[in-house]
């Protein structure tokens, strides 16, 4: 599976924890109410990451005939639990910490044990701080070298700076109510 289709496969696990067993339609339907709100996945990336969840033995499918119709049901396995949970209290990888850190949040509630929903929202926390000072470094680096943009490039420069500016801006407001949140020891 690639990154996308195991991220996708990760919110997948917990939503069959959730609700119990689906058809790749419910699934998808789900996925449009919920998790689309932070993560986009088309109907085929459902359906791609499904068959790699199959194939690695953390999904069963069983076929089932109502009114008339063929469906496909999909039930989480007891690996398919566990690798949900070694996902959900993991180091957050990938390019996109945004959805990383939202997709582990949204299901945050299956995590029974307090202490342990409080960890990963610390962890949270920890690399929302270290993308922010990656950021903020190169923020600094970028504007020791302002003077030397050519003239004609200084409107193209302004606006890269401001999308820098806006991604400042994001993971310090998300910092701030991350740790919020786990200050209130949801």
């Amino acid at each position: 599976m690639s990154r996308r289709e195991h991220r996708v496969g990760n919110v997948i696990l917990g939503l069959l924890m959730l609700l119990g067993p689906q058809t790749l339609y419910s699934l998808n339907t789900q996925f449009q109410r919920g998790p689309s709100l932070f993560y986009r996945a088309s109907f085929g990336s459902l359906q791609s990451a499904l068959r790699g969840l199959v194939a690695s033995g953390y999904v069963t499918v069983r076929e089932a005939t109502e009114s008339g119709r063929n469906k496909k049901i999909h039930t989480i396995t007891d690996d398919g639990v566990a690798a949900f949970h070694d996902w959900i209290r993991s180091p957050l990888a990938g390019g996109d910490l945004e959805v990383a850190a939202l997709s582990r949040l949204f299901l945050l509630g299956l995590v029974d044990d307090a202490d342990e929903r409080r960890d990963i929202l610390d962890h949270i926390v920890a690399e929302v701080a270290r993308e922010l000072a990656r950021l903020e470094e190169f923020a600094v680096a970028l504007d020791e070298q302002a003077d030397a943009v050519p003239e004609e490039y200084r409107d193209v420069f302004r606006y890269q700076r401001a999308t820098l500016d806006y991604g400042l801006m994001a993971h310090r407001a998300g910092l701030a109510w991350f740790r919020e949140l786990a200050a209130d020891g949801r």
